[in-house]
């Protein structure tokens, strides 16, 4: 045991370990509900216990040993019949973590609890929540807050995805070699959503929100540490890397956005955008390509440029013709645009945002483009006319104080 803990000792262990320990209670136990009850009373007991007794030596393994505890206990005194009896026994036979080695692949259980959470049959918006609920440990309520939807709203989406797995006998296990690039993709597609709405959230006041960057740049290491020869695991950690070092200097102290060309580079966080182009450098020699290592490495041209002037913008627009390759979607386009307009001029990007105007009509952020563009042709009103349209569909207060800024400056 070390020193006595503190709360917040317990918060950080609750934070690092709590998927570790559902995903191997899950396992023994097979149904999600009982494995968080088991772990989540663990780790009341150790909000007791560790203030006056200290940290464990292994603060997961007696969090696993005390849930393994307690999961036997509820199932002893439910037991209705032997197979309940069996599960309990089950239980009973997993080595002491404290004593000595545990028999569990804990590595391999985190990993096939995040496949369960990112299950394509189950909804984009519940992938999402299941691994911020059981990968992360955030609570329904953080959840809810971040997505700014109701607690019981997310609560219900929790627990039909929880149903839909028992129900549907989504098999807990990590795909075939021949199904995991389909079920990888599925995974990162999840830990990019969470990194971008923590880094522009979608709504409500804050432009950022701190918890949901720092969560999924926690999942994507432990991505990396577990899938250790997936270029595209390592080409999304690169990726959050090397945006999330510009964090520091995208607001004003009074809280205003700033645009990327604007930004105070001296506050961005150079050990990060070190450790992405280490990464970035890795995965680019292996020569295979992905749309993640793609975007980091287009990142990583943004974060060499001492000043915006000094941007290389004609290799970034290289980068985007590859990754348009790669991943032909409208708004990769769409960026690609913005490159183009800094290589070729204006009126070229314009040009090239043009074919996927349709296809990206409900997104503010094309019409925030064109409003730029269209302004430095000289086109006032057409501007105008697109800074309305980009600033009717935006739902940051933040960004929309920046866009009626950028407007007012017509």
């Amino acid at each position: 045991m070390t020193a006595n803990a503190s709360p917040g000792a317990v918060a950080a262990v609750f934070r690092a370990e709590y998927g570790r320990a559902v995903s191997v209670l899950y396992r023994a136990l097979g149904d999600l509900d009982r494995a968080e009850d088991a772990v989540q009373e663990a780790f009341a007991v150790a909000a007791e216990r560790w203030p006056l007794d200290g940290v464990p030596a292994a603060p997961a393994g007696w969090i696993i040993l005390t849930a393994r505890r307690r999961a036997i206990d509820r199932l002893r005194r439910e037991a209705v019949g032997r197979e309940r009896e069996a599960q309990a026994v089950e239980l009973l036979a997993g080595a002491d973590p404290e004593r000595g080695p545990v028999a569990d692949p804990i590595g391999d259980d985190r990993l096939r609890l995040i496949f369960t959470c990112c299950h394509p049959a189950l909804s984009p918006e519940a992938r999402v929540a299941l691994t911020l609920r059981l990968i992360g440990g955030l609570t329904t309520a953080e959840i809810a807050r971040a997505f700014l939807v109701p607690e019981a709203t997310l609560a219900q989406r929790i627990s039909r995805a929880k149903a839909k797995i028992r129900d549907a006998r989504i098999p807990y296990r990590i795909p075939a070699a021949d199904r995991l690039p389909e079920r990888l993709n599925s995974v990162l597609a999840v830990v990019y959503l969470i990194f971008s709405e923590g880094y522009t959230a979608s709504g409500g006041d804050r432009l950022v929100r701190d918890e949901l960057c720092d969560e999924a740049l926690r999942l994507a290491r432990l991505l990396a540490e577990l899938l250790p020869d997936e270029e595209e695991v390592h080409g999304i950690l690169a990726l959050l890397l090397l945006v999330d070092a510009r964090r520091p200097a995208r607001l004003t102290p009074d809280g205003a956005m700033v645009a990327l060309p604007d930004q105070d580079r001296s506050l961005w966080d150079s050990a990060r955008i070190a450790e992405g182009h280490a990464i970035v450098r890795r995965c680019l020699a292996r020569g295979r390509p992905g749309a993640y290592q793609l975007q980091a490495a287009i990142q990583a041209v943004h974060d060499d440029a001492p000043t915006a002037a000094e941007t290389d913008w004609p290799q970034i627009l290289a980068l985007y013709d590859q990754l348009l390759r790669v991943q032909p979607t409208p708004v990769v386009a769409l960026n690609r645009a913005v490159a183009v307009a800094e290589v070729d001029g204006p009126a070229a990007g314009l040009a090239a945002v043009d074919p996927v105007r349709d296809a990206l009509a409900d997104f503010y952020v094309l019409h925030g483009v064109r409003a730029g563009l269209l302004r430095r042709l000289g086109r006032t009103a057409d501007a105008a006319a697109a800074y309305d349209e980009a600033l009717r569909l935006c739902g940051n207060a933040t960004e929309r104080m920046f866009l009626e800024r950028e407007r007012a400056a017509l």
